[in-house]
């Protein structure tokens, strides 16, 4: 037993203080000891919350990997970057307060070494530009947190039960061990005031997913992000076709229109929108890559789509395919639109794209004659592009109309939505649904934000992942709001016995303790006289 102790002080000290022997302490080191495990357990907290970000804007990684892109032209996972440090920040802090909490438990004294402080100081910087870039850069991004929150925080609140109960010990114990009053009351105020804001934090949860499984509405319908671009390369047949075996019922895609006016499949629209995803550099070296019109169809359909989704593995999806399936992706060129719409006529499913155009109007007429001479069944066209709209319903009535707002898709008597799902809340969602519309929202991937838009009613998703989403049977939970009531009483109800008990424990002991010191004083009094 004392060798295991032994141990124990040994790897605590090297841990946390980086040497073995016991170090002298003062009156001084101990205040700045306390000072620095607050500042462990603070970065911690922080640490976690930060990595919880991180993984909850997983979804939207590409947005990053974008923004990465445009500004250094270099594509590579930026995003995964982020989590990597991210995770050795927070597996640092969580291993330091691990050795902290042993050297309480040991007694041994907590002189922190100065390399450690650094790191902590350099892991406060890290997580306070990460939060200033998304405030800045990414705001957008804040709401998708809230919404991560509609899905953990019934989880989040027991397991910050479980913590509080934990602690609880460590906190009793610094209370009945501090000789000073106001530092007992300051530490069992701020313990008592978050208890009872962690106890009573189900009073403003909210989810979606607190529903019986009666009502839980339809899954909602997937629709392939250009085409299935984790696993082929994006806007190409290959993608599409891929998105096919999912059983996405929409193609969602992008047109532009080349130099000879006919319309193509590319996401990318800006200064070098070709360097990303094409050889376009390689094949026309002396042309100006800087506009749509620069190039003619056949000159698109003679570059390479494919390769760079090999080499540069957007998704880490590459190493899910079959030789085969790698050697076909290597192949692929830029289709036209009239290709997809093919392939959506002979499959049933239905095409909906943005249109990136420098001459609105006149694009917006040049992509609905091709829409028109392609014999496409005309409610299998879902027309999203606000630009030329009563043009193309005067044109071409039975397309389907498809608004990026609410005011105007209800001033035009619409009945579907397509939405960024952080734009709209659950509610909204609801009440859409319960008047008949239909609500899209994109760009989906993870199975939270899934199951949480499923249970909220969306009609359907756009997604990157339809080969995940697809084998989903339910959302990854529900639960009737009895049943939470009834978890989130017992389980306050348990963790407030367990700290009362520990609490007349201390006191018990804390009393004995005084005991014994008095029955020494008046022993040595009566030893003096």
């Amino acid at each position: 037993m004392e060798n295991c102790k032994g141990c124990c002080v040994v790897c605590s000290r090297t841990g946390y203080s980086c040497y073995w022997g016991k170090p002298r302490e003062t009156t001084k080191t101990k205040q700045k000891a306390c000072l620095w495990l607050t500042i462990v357990a603070g970065v911690t907290v922080l640490a976690l919350i930060w990595m919880y970000i991180c993984l909850v804007s997983y979804n939207d990684q590409e947005d990053v990997n974008w923004k990465g892109f445009t500004a250094l032209k270099l594509w590579i996972n930026w995003f995964m970057v982020l989590i990597i440090l991210s995770g050795l920040l927070t597996t640092y802090c969580v291993f330091l307060l691990l050795f902290a909490l042993t050297q309480v438990a040991l007694k041994e004294p907590l002189n922190l070494h100065w390399a450690h402080k650094m790191l902590l100081l350099g892991g406060i910087v890290f997580i306070a530009i990460g939060v200033i870039g998304i405030s800045l850069m990414w705001p957008e991004e804040w709401r998708t947190v809230q919404l991560s929150l509609e899905a953990t925080a019934p989880f989040l609140q027991i397991g910050a039960v479980g913590a509080l109960t934990l602690i609880s010990k460590l906190v009793f114990q610094a209370m009945f061990t501090t000789n000073q009053n106001f530092s007992r009351y300051i530490i069992g105020t701020t313990f008592a005031v978050v208890s009872i804001v962690i106890f009573l934090w189900p009073l403003w949860i909210w989810s979606p997913c607190l529903i019986e499984k009666k009502q839980l509405p339809a899954k909602p319908e997937l629709i392939g992000h250009r085409g299935a671009p984790m696993l082929a390369p994006e806007n190409t047949i290959m993608s599409f076709n891929r998105s096919i075996s999912c059983g996405v019922k929409v193609f969602e895609t992008d047109v532009q229109l080349s130099g000879d006016r006919e319309p193509f499949l590319m996401h990318d629209n800006n200064s070098n929108f070709l360097r990303r995803t094409t050889n376009a550099k390689e094949t026309f070296p002396n042309k100006d890559l800087n506009a749509s019109a620069s190039l003619n169809l056949t000159e698109y359909e003679s570059l390479n789509a494919g390769e760079w989704f090999i080499k540069t593995d957007p998704f880490r999806t590459v190493s899910q395919l079959s030789e085969g399936e790698k050697a076909l992706a290597r192949k692929q060129k830029i289709p036209s639109l009239l290709k997809l719409l093919d392939l959506a006529q002979q499959n049933n499913i239905s095409v909906m794209f943005d249109l990136y155009s420098r001459q609105p109007q006149k694009d917006t007429n040049d992509t609905v004659t091709t829409i028109l001479n392609s014999g496409i069944d005309h409610n299998l066209v879902h027309w999203l592009p606000p630009t030329g709209r009563k043009y193309v319903i005067a044109r071409a009535p039975g397309f389907i109309q498809v608004y990026n707002n609410v005011k105007d898709m209800r001033s035009n008597k619409g009945r579907h939505l397509n939405l960024k799902y952080s734009k709209i809340s659950a509610i909204e969602i609801r009440e859409l649904r319960e008047d008949n519309f239909e609500v899209n929202l994109w760009v989906v991937n993870e199975r939270w934000l899934f199951s949480l838009l499923w249970c909220a009613g969306a009609s359907s998703v756009t997604t990157n992942s339809c080969h995940t989403l697809k084998d989903m049977d339910a959302p990854d939970w529900t639960m009737s709001h009895q049943v939470y009531v009834a978890i989130w009483i017992t389980v306050d109800v348990a963790s407030l016995l367990i700290m009362v008990g520990l609490f007349v424990y201390h006191w018990f002991e804390n009393q004995k303790m005084l005991t014994e010191l008095e029955r020494e004083r008046t022993a040595s009094l009566l030893n003096h006289k």
